[in-house]
């Protein structure tokens, strides 16, 4: 999974690049949140994203902001990492959409489960926004289904796309996941 990492400190970046590279992730490294938000714009963009708060220029908060503004990259998993760690900075952080919030100086351990939460949700997300594509389409295939369909108004059979004539059972069949059962009309 690729990781995108925020931090303008040199020495801590390297240390986090690092750690997550042990850890089998692939790291995109980016000094300070103007940098970051431009790699927010490859499409997609990286899944799970750990920011610095403060960076000179557009600092973590409001690459935040912005990631929750903008359906493309509304998806991503934020990890905020910073040295504020008042219940007002959490707080804040938190509203400004960072799914999770971790104080410098961390432990690692904790930090690699940390991120391992987010890489199960990016996944869940990812599996979520697949299962909705399925079914959008098929309910586009229902759609066209529901338009205009050739019945025979003798042998009540359907002319399908091949131009065959094929018994309403069977067309329903092929062409949905619906089962028939058979009765007698009153």
């Amino acid at each position: 999974m690729r990781v995108l990492i925020a931090e303008d400190d040199a020495t801590s970046r390297l240390v986090l690049a690092m750690l997550l590279r042990k850890w089998g992730y692939d790291v995109i490294e980016t000094s300070d949140g103007a940098e970051a938000w431009n790699k927010l714009q490859e499409d997609p963009p990286p899944p799970l994203v750990i920011l610095d708060w403060m960076m000179p220029g557009l600092d973590g908060v409001e690459v935040c902001r912005r990631i929750r503004q903008t359906s493309s990259a509304s998806a991503v998993y934020v990890i905020l990492l910073t040295a504020l760690g008042t219940t007002e900075d959490i707080v804040t952080g938190l509203d400004a959409g960072a799914n999770d919030y971790v104080t410098k100086p961390f432990h690692n351990d904790e930090l690699r489960a940390r991120v391992r939460v987010g890489q199960r949700v990016a996944e869940l997300q990812a599996a979520l926004a697949a299962r909705v594509k399925e079914l959008e389409d098929a309910a586009a295939h229902i759609r066209t289904l529901q338009g205009l369909i050739p019945i025979c108004m003798h042998c009540h059979r359907i002319r399908t796309d091949d131009q065959v004539w094929q018994r309403i059972e069977r067309y329903i069949e092929t062409h949905t996941e619906a089962l028939l059962s058979h009765g007698i009309c009153p």
